[in-house]
């Protein structure tokens, strides 16, 4: 009996060949991957908002993320015999369209709510557009993958994707922390965290850089994700209080599961067939971000 239990023990807990390439090759690089997405677009949300004092300051929402896809899509048809090709144009392509965000966004009067959303809006359907056109260089299994790797999709993960993107998630992360007590100061007033020595612009050049560099290789490895730097820093801000020291670590964390959460319920809604993880976490911060917006 005692051997009958043992080799059922045993065989219950050998993988096979397959099962060892489903887990380790597949399984893990996507799990992986989608944590290093949700912590880097959940700090980089995080940071923009404290930095902005804008509750709706969220890179899906600004046009930093259709920046970064456009970056990447230029890269996919121009530039695949390249290796790096997608992470490097997908972080210049967020890069750019955050300034050119922020240069709109700017009056006389200083910079509103309504007018930063304005800008994202505007940004983001400029760079749709162009993104649309340059879909009618692809070919159709091109386009069919394209389209879905746009709309958020991990299915693509590889192990040489997530180093790499592990590596900027995690520097991402401490860099911006370092900047906490900058962004709380800055929370409260440039004006005020100026008398209390804090350099303004070399603040918001860090911030902006390290954002862009965060959405830009989340973009290049899962495509537009949205809604998670929304999502993810109020529901800290609820539970820990406004401290940046305390938001920025503990959105890297929650964004990390969130996006995990969202990927497992995007493959298994439809079983066999799969939902995009950007389709799941929309359906959850559009209407956050309507609340918000009436707010």
């Amino acid at each position: 009996m005692a051997t009958l239990l043992g080799s059922e023990k045993l065989s219950f807990f050998e993988l096979t060949e397959s099962q060892k390439t489903i887990l380790f090759d597949i399984r893990l690089p996507r799990v992986l991957l989608g944590a290093c997405v949700g912590a880097s677009l959940a700090v980089a949300g995080a940071s923009l908002q404290s930095l902005l004092r804008n509750p709706l300051a969220e890179p899906y929402l600004l046009g930093v993320s259709n920046g970064a896809a456009l970056g990447t899509m230029l890269a996919f048809v121009f530039f695949s015999q390249f290796e790096y090709a997608r992470p490097v144009c997908s972080i210049l392509g967020a890069g750019l369209a955050t300034f050119a965000v922020f240069q709109m966004a700017q009056s006389r009067a200083g910079m509103n709510v309504e007018r930063l959303v304005l800008s994202g809006v505007i940004v983001t359907t400029f760079l749709s557009s162009i993104i649309v056109l340059l879909t009618s260089l692809l070919d159709a299994a091109k386009l069919r993958s394209f389209t879905f790797w746009l709309l958020g999709d991990l299915s693509q993960a590889t192990s040489s994707g997530f180093y790499l993107t592990l590596v900027v998630a995690i520097t991402g992360t401490i860099i911006l922390s370092s900047q906490a007590r900058a962004l709380n100061l800055m929370m409260i007033g440039e004006r005020d965290a100026f008398d209390f020595g804090v350099e303004i612009s070399k603040v918001r050049l860090i911030v902006f850089a390290t954002a862009s560099a965060l959405v830009g290789i989340s973009v290049a490895a899962s495509g537009s994700v949205g809604y998670v730097g929304l999502i993810v820093p109020h529901l800290i801000r609820l539970i820990v209080g406004s401290d940046n020291r305390l938001v920025v670590p503990f959105s890297a964390i929650a964004g990390a599961i969130f996006v995990v959460l969202a990927d497992t319920v995007a493959r298994v809604a439809i079983a066999p067939r799969e939902l995009p993880v950007g389709a799941i976490t929309a359906l959850i911060g559009a209407p956050l971000f309507i609340y918000l917006l009436r707010k």
